[in-house]
């Protein structure tokens, strides 16, 4: 029997026969990691399996390749923070749907682990978390292997006026730099350089740059499967709450 016992954040849960659930959770020594719960739809134990809940669990299986059972204790709920508001649920329905997408499966990822806790955590503060989400967008891409380099200008080697992001090299490019060839660069919004408003018309520019990236690097190395719906509902609100 093989068994461990790990700390995490509930990503997805669905159905498995009449009383039970599979669950995913994504934890700091295991990665993201499903099993079963016994009596996981049972009144008793399916209040506690909200995405987004930070539990204690103990998975168990007779061999490493099994699907295996999990035994959860909940540690806090984050679920009346995010049903606090419209759009702070559908920042937890984005990242939880965003780490499913794109987390292999029992693969350790132990800083994009505790950026995720804290992102879940900032869900509740609603002057902060828009821009924190932008800058774990771009910490997830760096951590899948497709990070953008924000630094210098790829053209100039300088670090000032950096107004733009290369659609193919995902690296800033400066307003000298950009040229003629400005209109077909990916604005940066100043905001990730610590510079100018942070604002919803910002973030929402921020947003369609990481999700360039999102589409055209990261989703063809996973297959070519579509961004999930929930990153794009949750881009919508922004920019209309901007």
């Amino acid at each position: 029997m093989i068994e461990w016992r790990d700390e995490g954040a509930l990503l997805r849960v669905r159905r498995h026969g009449e009383s039970a659930a599979i669950i995913e959770v994504f934890t700091a020594g295991h990665g993201r990691h499903a099993g079963v719960v016994r009596g996981g739809a049972s009144r008793r134990i399916a209040p506690i399996l909200q995405p987004g809940s930070q539990l204690d669990v103990t998975w168990k299986a007779r061999l490493d390749t099994h699907l295996g059972h999990f035994v959860v204790e909940p540690i806090r709920s984050r679920a009346a923070v995010a049903m606090g508001g419209r759009l702070s649920l559908a920042g937890l329905n984005a990242i939880t749907a965003l780490l499913c997408f794109c987390l292999p499966e029992r693969e350790a990822h132990p800083a994009l682990y505790a950026r995720s806790i804290t992102m879940l955590d900032l869900l509740g503060h609603a002057d902060a978390w828009p821009l924190a989400y932008l800058r774990w967008e771009l910490a997830l891409l760096e951590e899948m292997g497709f990070g953008l380099d924000l630094t210098c200008c790829a053209v100039t080697g300088s670090r000032d006026d950096l107004a733009y992001v290369s659609p193919r090299t995902g690296r800033a490019v400066s307003v000298a730099g950009a040229g003629a060839w400005a209109d077909r660069l990916l604005p940066l919004p100043q905001c990730l350089l610590g510079q100018g408003p942070v604002a919803g018309p910002e973030i929402g520019e921020g947003l369609r740059m990481t999700g360039h990236f999102l589409r055209t690097r990261l989703a063809p190395a996973l297959g070519e499967r579509p961004l999930p719906p929930a990153r794009q509902r949750l881009v919508e609100l922004l920019s209309r709450e901007g």
